[in-house]
């Protein structure tokens, strides 16, 4: 995938992830960070178990980045909340 679908891809993902971890979003530059980040893990995750990764930008590559995006946020919040 490019640098642009990932961004595009991203995006997508960290909206939509953090409207459902905290329904208020992160801002627009943290959403697309986590997104990314996001799809990065949940790519390595079901690539370990067999299935394939991120391909480009199409609902099942969407659906992987939202789902990782949701454990990075869940991640994200638990260390934010330590330091406070």
């Amino acid at each position: 995938m490019g640098i642009v679908a990932w961004l595009v891809v991203g995006l997508i993902a960290g909206f939509i992830g953090s409207k459902i971890v905290n329904r208020s979003g992160e801002g627009l530059i943290r959403d697309i960070i986590l997104g990314i980040i996001g799809g990065l893990v949940g790519g390595a995750i079901f690539q370990a178990l067999g299935h394939q990764g991120m391909t480009g930008i199409n609902l099942p590559s969407i659906g992987i980045a939202v789902l990782g995006s949701i454990l990075v946020l869940f991640v994200y919040h638990g260390l934010i909340r330590q330091r406070a």
